[in-house]
């Protein structure tokens, strides 16, 4: 038989586990949370993705992968996927090339200039997105004086066209990437610099070799949300791309709410997510890979 000793619930061991428990029982509302708001509505999307449908009927009772089939085979669907996915890309790729010096530039500013430009860059955040997205219909369209630019150079139309979606994301997401490389800049030492223009080094090398790989962790969490935003975006694509030029979530409103198909529009909806985390997780490994081997 074991006896306890008096003094076992002052050990060590038995003191951090009674030091968890408030820890634990503060994360069940949290937890709680996060299964009702995300997790439910995942699941119940996903099973609902399985449902037959049909067009007199609506959704029946029963197991069917025929969605899934469809879309995988549908030529149609794919161009979307694929165009989604390239347009998310592309606004991601620009993106890093505006807002990463935006935010070098932004981070050796002196106050009052930074908190000022600071307010510039998240002005956007503060405005509708509706509002955005009707000001860049009016600006590209045939009347507006971007797109009357673009025909005079013969560019053509502008509005609903990809090049409109790309300009509109851009707009909307480089907050996104701003602040995230901002921050990385904030604990870079200055020191650091100068220690590398001390050793001859030029400013491009010093870019390259010092600056680039410190502020590397917040061009990836930057661009990752870009990227997911960009693939999952609603508004612009709806209002920049017109009713022709289909992406996933257009898509997957005219499923839900056009054409009723539910079960279709779930199905949608689940492989953006799955190719949204597949791709994300991807460029995450290739990234971190990149930046342990950049600082040895």
């Amino acid at each position: 038989m074991t006896t306890l000793h008096p003094l076992a619930g002052s050990l060590p061991g038995t003191r951090r586990n009674v030091d968890g428990l408030p820890s634990i029982i503060g994360s069940i509302p949290l937890s709680l949370l996060f299964l009702t708001l995300v997790v439910t509505p995942l699941a119940l999307t996903f099973g609902l993705s399985f449902s037959p449908f049909d067009y007199n009927t609506g959704v029946q009772a029963g197991f069917t992968a025929e969605h899934y089939l469809m879309v995988f085979t549908d030529p149609y669907f794919i161009g979307i996927f694929w165009r989604t996915f390239w347009i998310a890309a592309l606004t991601t790729v620009i993106c890093v090339l505006i807002g990463a010096p935006e935010a070098y530039i932004l981070s050796r500013m002196r106050k009052p200039w930074r908190s000022i430009f600071l307010l510039v860059v998240l002005s956007p955040l503060l405005i509708s997105l509706v509002v955005r997205a009707f000001g860049w219909s009016m600006l590209l369209g045939p009347n507006g004086p971007v797109g009357q630019a673009a025909q005079a150079l013969g560019l053509g139309p502008l509005l609903y066209t990809p090049t409109a979606i790309v300009i509109g994301l851009v707009h909307v997401m480089l907050p996104f990437m701003v602040i995230p490389v901002w921050t990385s800049l904030q604990k870079l030492d200055p020191s650091v610099e100068q220690a590398a223009y001390s050793l001859n080094a030029s400013r491009l090398q010093t870019l390259l070799k010092v600056v680039l790989p410190q502020c590397s962790p917040g061009i990836l969490s930057g661009s990752l949300i870009v990227f997911g935003l960009s693939a999952s975006s609603f508004a612009i694509p709806a209002l920049l791309g017109g009713r022709r030029l289909k992406m996933v979530a257009t898509i997957v409103y005219d499923e839900f709410l056009v054409e009723l198909n539910w079960p279709l529009g779930a199905t949608i909806a689940i492989l953006l997510l799955i190719a949204n985390v597949v791709i994300m997780m991807a460029y995450n490994g290739v990234v971190e890979r990149s930046y342990r081997r950049s600082l040895g």
